[in-house]
Formats: structure tokens, C-alpha cells, sequence
């Protein structure tokens, strides 16, 4: 029984194992800079866009836009949650803004509506509360959203799919089924691409259209670039019912005209040069003409039409408007004596005077007065303001400083200090005034290079510590550091460049070239230097240093004869010496008789005349 308990959980454990093993693999986070994962983005890229370049022959350079958007959802760590700062994998439930496209983790963008919706409404009393459906902001763009809009599920980009399954051979977080989403703005088709990020591109669809002024021919032309103009003159009538528009085919209503002509003013005393797209206009000169009544003049300035009746004739009141009086028109209305009873600028009291021409007097009456904040009462004249020196203690609405205001009503502005904590990129400080709550996102970008340079990404401020520096396809092009003019072609890279392989080719003692690989900069263990403390201390790894090494002895084979000059064998160059074949002389002796015993030696060259046997 415990034999198999064990073996359960070693098989559970291994069950997790793999599992975590292959979400791992399935994440966007994961190293695809193999040939094989460029290769496999490739042709999901090219999948996605067959509809569009094919069915509808549209043009791929209008697809740039989108293809970056896919492009992020597939590199390594493009895609960040500007919320969290964290990447944005495979496998995790996302939200996109239709503003500005950005991608959230759905858990984080609920967060952010949720708080955002309680910063609103926390100033409301009772009341106002659930009255109106404040909105929540995108945390990168600022677009609103209703309440009601806040995301709660997760969707692929189209809004088709509940919670997309992980597929490697398709976009992240897409269904892989056809967009359909309808263009932005409005022509009446919709979307041929796949499920993608991004905004959809231009509409593809050719339709028969004609130019602004309906003069040339209808023509076939993209939906997305349907309006067209025909360069011809407009010709249509221009307001000023006198000339036409010469100006080229245009969208919309034609411009005002150009011309100058003589135009009377409106009571047509005067005439002036004038625009032709504004004929009517005003001199600065007094009607004068005479009023019915024969007693004045018209004191309007340039008008048209009939000057009226005089503003004096018929019933007129008195000052303080309680008496009317039928008087001719060159008589003045008197006052009627009665006491005036307007009411003064204070609101409260009225005018005791009697009825008076011209404005009434400021108010003098001794009040009780009340301070703005109501904590302190003064006697004092009616029309003065009365500000006491408390100053407010409440706590504004970024629930850290206190007002400061002298004599507050209550209703506390805004906290006007600048908020100034550390955002979540760790390089800025929040720039906006104080606030409750999270501060928004940095909307700084950073720009992580390559080695070179030449290769570079934007990701948003903070990443650039944990991002990946892009793979660049440029050739390493720092100088050899060893004795070769050029080295061995490889990509730009980070750290020392790969050590050399190409044959040393220095020249031997011997007049032979080194054919090995080249040891200039050979990494040698260094060991015996450390010399441990005692038995418990733990032996140290052995450090490497690197160092030239001398060329190998010349292996090149030499033919070199033995002494007795018996046999040639190639020997090695650096050991090209003479030496012995350990065999028997052989050689006649001087008795004639006998020949030499002796191993293989050295003897002197005979004459060519002499006996070689001997």
C-alpha cells in the first residue's frame, strides 16, 4: 500500500510537471529566436492577411499598421499590461481598448474600473449616488467607458469567441475565424482578415464611384479611397448668385467668393470695394433721418427698413416705475415723489430715497453678519463682506493635505499640490495633482537596442530591465582580437564575441604554416592557487583564464632515410632526425667473409666507385 501511495504522487507530480512544462512553452514570454519560431510567425502572419492580398487584391502596404500590432503579439515580451507592467502571455485572459488597441489583463482592467468608478463617486453624498453612470477611462488613451461596459469575461479580438482556446499555430488570443468587424468609418463592408489585434485595415472592396462635381465619368476605385476628384473646374453658382467656382473638383460646399466688387452699405449712403462673398455691410454713420413725431431724429446707426415710432411717445414711467405718465415727447417725466423701493445689491433691503434718476445707492444698514465658514457673527454695514482668519482643517479630496483656506465655506477645492510618487516604471514621478487611489500608467516609452544599435523596439518605460534585447540581423562588426585582419562571420550580439576558429596560419620555425584552430585567446583552468582554510571548507571551482598558447610542435610528415640507409619514413617535421630501423647492418665486412652484425648505425658515404656493399 505505501508502494503505491508513492508511485500516485511521484505520477501526480510528474503530471504537473509536463503540464506546467507545456503552458510554459504556449506562453508569449517564452525564447522564440530559433530560425523555427521566425519561420512558424512567418506563416501565421501570411495566413492571416491571404483574404485580404488574394479574394480582394488589396494592397499589403496598407496592412502595416495591423501587421506591428501582430507583430508585438508575438515577440517576446512586446506585449506589456501598462497597468502591472508585467508581460502579457499566451495563456492569460486580456481585454483590448477599441480606442487605442492597448492590451490589458482582464484582471487588471477590472481593478482599474473599479477604482477609477469609486474615485467618481466618493465625493457624492447619499443621494446623488447611482443617479448617473459616471464613466471609467482607458489607462493609455483615456477613452470612456460606461459602468456597464466593463469587461467581465474574456473574448478573442473579433468578440466572437468566449475564452479562446491557446492554439501555437494562431495569433494570441485569436479565434482564428474571420474578423468581420465593420470599418471605421462606415462604408457597409466589414473586416476580411482573421482575428487579429489592431485596428482593421482600409476596406479593400472596389466600387464604381464618381468625382466631387459628377462631371467625369463613374470610375472603379478602392471603397477605402472612393472619393476621387476630377481636377476640372467646379462651376458650381457661388452664392453671390453672380460668379461661379473656378477653383478645382472639391468635396463639400465651395469656398467663398473671391472677387471684389462695388457694394452699397445697408441704409446705401456710402459705396466701397468690397468681398462679393459679403455684401452686406454697415457704415458708422448715424441714420438722422426724422421720426414720425417731426420733433427728433433717428439715432440708430446704418440700418435698413423703416426707423419706427419715437422711443418718447405714448405712456412713460417715472424713475421708480410706479406712476406713468401721457406726456408729449418733449417733455421729460418728472418724479413721481413717492419713495423709491428698489431693490439694492445686497438682495435684502430696499431703496428708502425717494424715486430718483441714476442707480441707487450702496447699502448702509447695520447687520448681524455671519462668516463664510459660520463660526464667527459681526455687526457691520449690509454691503461689506464679512471673512474671518480661521483657516479650514478639512481634508481635501486627495485625503492627505489639509485646506488651509482662510474662512472656507466647506465645499474645499481640489488639492492643488502635485501628487509626485514613484510611478510603476520606477523613472518618473506621477505628474498630476494629488488624487486618491493608483496613479495612472507612465506613458513613456523606452527604446531597447540591440548591440549595434541598428535593431530596435519601443516597450513601455519600466520594462526596459526585464525586456530581451531584440535579435539583430546585422553581422557582428567589432575588430578581431586576435591576429587574423577579419573574423569569422556571426550576428550582432551582447558580451565577447565567440572565440576564433579559423586556422592560426602563423609561420613555424620550421617555414610551415600552423594549420590548427587559433589559440590566441585559449582558456586555460588555473589550479593550486586557492589553498583551503581546512576539510570544511568547500573546494572552489576552478578559474579560467585566457591567455595565448604557443603554436604545436609542425606535424607535417618529412620523408627522412634511417642511418643505414635502409628504408625512408615520413616522420613528423619537428622530429625529422635521423635514426635507427633496429635492423642488421648487413653490410660486408672488410675480411670479406662476414657481413656487420650490428643494429642499424651510422656509416660513412663510400665513394661512387667503391662497393656499396661494403
Amino acid at each position: 500500500l505505501s508502494s503505491l501511495k508513492k508511485f500516485d504522487e511521484i505520477k501526480k507530480a510528474n503530471q504537473a510537471a509536463a503540464k506546467k512544462l507545456v503552458e510554459d512553452q504556449l506562453s508569449s514570454s517564452s525564447e522564440d529566436d530559433d530560425e523555427d519560431a521566425e519561420v512558424k510567425q512567418g506563416k501565421i502572419l501570411d495566413k492571416t492577411f491571404t483574404i485580404y492580398t488574394s479574394q480582394t487584391d488589396g494592397d499589403a502596404s496598407e496592412l502595416e499598421r495591423t501587421r506591428q500590432y501582430m507583430n508585438e503579439a508575438f515577440q517576446s515580451g512586446a506585449m506589456t499590461c501598462l497597468i502591472c507592467i508585467a508581460s502579457v502571455k499566451r495563456n492569460q485572459a486580456v481585454w483590448s481598448c477599441c480606442g487605442c488597441f492597448c492590451i490589458f489583463h482582464l484582471v487588471c482592467i477590472q481593478k482599474w474600473a473599479k477604482d477609477s468608478l469609486f474615485l467618481v463617486s466618493s465625493p457624492l453624498t447619499d443621494d446623488d449616488f447611482g443617479k448617473k453612470d459616471y464613466p471609467w477611462p482607458c489607462p493609455k488613451c483615456r477613452f470612456e467607458y460606461k459602468r456597464s461596459e466593463t469587461p467581465s469575461r474574456y473574448y478573442c479580438y473579433c468578440g466572437k469567441v468566449e475564452n479562446p482556446a491557446v492554439d501555437p499555430w494562431l495569433v494570441p488570443h485569436s479565434c482564428g475565424q474571420i474578423c468581420e468587424r465593420e470599418f471605421k468609418p462606415s462604408c457597409g463592408h466589414k473586416c476580411l482578415l482573421l482575428c487579429h489585434p489592431g485596428p482593421c485595415p482600409p476596406c479593400p472592396k472596389m466600387v464604381t464611384t464618381s468625382c466631387h462635381c459628377k462631371k467625369a465619368k463613374p470610375v472603379p476605385r478602392r471603397c477605402s479611397a472612393k472619393e476621387w476628384s476630377c481636377r476640372l473646374p467646379c462651376g458650381r453658382t457661388l452664392l453671390c448668385g453672380q460668379h461661379a467656382c473656378e477653383n478645382p473638383c472639391h468635396a463639400g460646399d465651395c469656398q467663398p467668393c473671391p472677387r471684389v466688387s462695388k457694394q452699397r452699405c445697408v441704409c446705401g449712403r456710402q459705396t466701397a470695394e468690397r468681398l462679393c462673398a459679403s455684401p452686406q455691410w454697415q457704415c458708422d454713420q448715424v441714420c438722422g433721418k426724422c421720426l414720425p413725431c417731426g420733433n427728433h431724429t433717428c439715432e440708430q446707426v446704418c440700418h435698413a427698413g423703416p426707423c419706427g415710432d419715437c422711443p418718447r411717445s405714448g405712456k412713460r414711467s417715472c424713475p421708480c416705475g410706479k406712476t406713468k405718465f401721457t406726456l408729449p415727447c418733449t417733455e421729460d417725466v418728472p418724479t413721481c415723489g413717492d419713495s423709491c423701493d428698489k431693490v439694492l445689491e445686497c438682495g435684502i433691503h430696499k431703496c428708502s430715497q425717494r424715486c430718483h434718476r441714476g442707480p441707487c445707492e450702496i447699502c448702509r444698514q447695520e447687520v448681524e453678519k455671519q462668516c463664510r465658514c459660520g463660526k464667527h457673527t459681526k455687526r457691520m454695514p449690509c454691503h461689506k463682506p464679512y471673512l474671518c482668519e480661521t483657516k479650514c482643517t478639512k481634508i481635501r479630496d486627495c485625503q492627505k493635505h489639509q485646506c488651509r483656506r482662510k474662512c472656507c465655506s466647506g465645499n474645499c477645492p481640489p488639492c492643488d499640490q502635485v501628487c509626485g510618487r514613484t510611478l510603476g516604471c520606477r523613472n518618473h514621478k506621477c505628474p498630476s495633482g494629488c488624487h486618491r487611489g493608483s496613479c495612472n500608467p507612465c506613458p513613456e516609452t523606452v527604446d531597447v537596442k540591440c548591440s549595434c544599435g541598428k535593431t530596435v523596439i519601443k516597450v513601455p518605460c519600466g520594462r526596459e530591465r526585464t525586456i530581451k534585447p531584440p535579435k539583430c540581423k546585422q553581422l557582428c562588426s567589432r575588430p578581431p582580437t586576435c591576429h587574423h585582419s577579419t573574423q569569422e562571420k556571426h550576428y550582432c550580439h551582447f558580451g565577447r564575441c565567440p572565440p576564433c576558429r579559423q586556422p592560426c596560419q602563423k609561420t613555424l620555425t620550421c617555414g610551415h604554416l600552423c594549420p590548427v584552430s587559433c589559440h590566441d585567446e585559449a582558456l586555460v583552468k588555473q589550479t593550486g592557487l586557492h589553498q583551503s582554510a581546512g576539510p570544511w571548507e568547500q573546494p572552489s571551482e576552478p578559474a579560467f583564464i585566457q591567455t595565448a598558447l604557443p603554436c604545436p610542435p609542425c606535424q607535417v610528415p618529412i620523408p627522412v632515410e634511417c642511418l643505414g640507409q635502409h628504408e625512408v619514413s615520413p616522420l613528423p617535421c619537428h622530429a625529422a632526425n635521423p635514426y635507427s630501423c633496429k635492423r642488421f647492418c648487413g653490410r660486408l665486412l672488410d675480411c670479406q667473409n662476414h657481413t656487420c652484425m650490428k643494429e642499424c648505425h651510422h656509416v660513412t658515404k663510400l665513394n661512387s666507385s667503391a662497393d656499396g656493399k661494403k
